[in-house]
């Protein structure tokens, strides 16, 4: 019984980190998704890579500040 939970601990876990990681994405994915009349991005050449990018950045900051706080 005792190991059983030390493994649904383990995967309660790692989802908690994934979705720590996953959410800032998600929150830049959403207001590029809005549908604004007056936005600069829009108009770029390379605004859909800028958003991309910005997601990624995002992710990879999340998850750089979490290993340096030593959460994973």
């Amino acid at each position: 019984m005792g190991f059983i939970g030390i493994l649904q601990s383990r995967i309660i876990n790692i989802m908690t980190i994934v979705g720590v990681l996953l959410t800032p994405p998600v929150l830049v994915a959403s207001v590029y998704g809005m549908n604004f009349k007056h936005m600069p991005e829009l108009d770029w050449a390379w605004g859909y890579a800028w958003g991309l990018g910005l997601m990624v950045l995002s992710a990879l900051l999340t998850y750089v500040v979490v290993r340096v706080r030593g959460w994973i």
